[in-house]
């Protein structure tokens, strides 16, 4: 057993998933001095919901992301209550914090697709609330849209933005929306317009550095301008090959992780550093998530104790 799991066992069963164990808490003086590390599912749709999060146990992670897009293990309309109720106890037994709900509620579509997607962000939210009564997990979702089309779609992104607001208020849960290099909110300078704009403590973002990397955006830049205003952390790498940027697995791409967990650490961040295998990965041919699960952890791991950052 790893000692940077100490803090985490220590927690009683009873206050597992409360705020005394709360991935996405916000106020580093009423939290541990710790990062939890952990793994997104959104990698591992090829395998079951049970194998999936023994693996991810038995690696080592802290934590996991659940993945509720349609077809994903935990897509709400397939969960009866009683399966939501094993879940939690599964997470419970295992030891692993959850630590968000990924979804994909693009920003850009017509009036129907915002009235759908507001639908299936209340079925998260409910799901995110009968998994963590005590402290819900956050939902993490990239915005879309084209790339070059911001200017074009700010205005209507806030506005929806408002929209999911209210709905994340009345349910005390916190939505992190993602810069993404190939959608229309894809810089630092993106996030933060929409930051000023909705002033609202139920939005903020997720940060992946990869969506940066070879931009001339550093880690240093990036972390003092949107950590502020970050709730999540995801982590992978990008190559480029033939003047284009691909997604691999996080340690194969440069990306320098014992700096980043020290600025992260230092600008007062305290929630998860979750690895998110792309679907640039996952969809190649003869892709094993088992040992892409485990190659992540073994690239990473290292890192918080280089950095000196505790994990949870």
């Amino acid at each position: 057993m790893k000692p940077t799991r100490r803090h985490f066992l220590a927690c009683s069963a009873a206050s597992f998933l409360t705020a005394d164990c709360d991935l996405h808490a916000v106020q580093p003086e009423k939290t541990p001095q710790v990062i939890a590390f952990g793994y997104s599912l959104y990698g591992m749709r090829t395998l079951g919901l049970d194998a999936a999060l023994e693996a991810c146990a038995k690696i080592g992670y802290d934590a996991v992301e659940l993945a509720l897009m349609p077809g994903y293990h935990v897509e709400p309309k397939r969960l009866t209550r009683d399966e939501r109720r094993r879940l939690r106890e599964r997470l419970r037994n295992l030891r692993l914090s959850l630590a968000g709900l990924m979804e994909n509620l693009p920003l850009h579509g017509n009036e129907q697709t915002h009235r759908d997607n507001l639908q299936r962000l209340q079925a998260a939210l409910d799901l995110g609330q009968e998994l963590a009564p005590d402290g819900p997990p956050l939902i993490e979702t990239i915005l879309g849209g084209a790339v070059n089309d911001w200017d074009k779609m700010r205005r209507q992104f806030v506005d929806r933005l408002g929209a999911w607001a209210k709905l994340a208020e009345k349910h005390k849960t916190v939505i992190a929306v993602k810069p993404h290099r190939g959608n229309a909110m894809n810089l630092p300078r993106h996030a933060l317009w929409l930051m000023d704009q909705l002033k609202s403590p139920w939005i903020k973002l997720a940060y992946d550095y990869s969506h940066f990397q070879h931009r001339d955006l550093s880690i240093a830049k990036t972390v003092k301008q949107l950590m502020p205003h970050t709730r999540f952390v995801h982590i992978k790498d990008t190559r480029i090959a033939e003047g284009r940027a691909t997604f691999v697995l996080p340690g194969d791409g440069g990306i320098d992780y014992v700096q980043m967990l020290r600025e992260i650490h230092t600008a007062g961040y305290r929630g998860c550093v979750c690895v998110e295998v792309s679907g640039q990965v996952s969809g190649q041919k003869g892709y094993d998530p088992l040992a892409a699960a485990r190659r992540s952890y073994e690239n990473v791991a290292p890192a918080f104790t280089k950095a000196q950052v505790r994990r949870r």
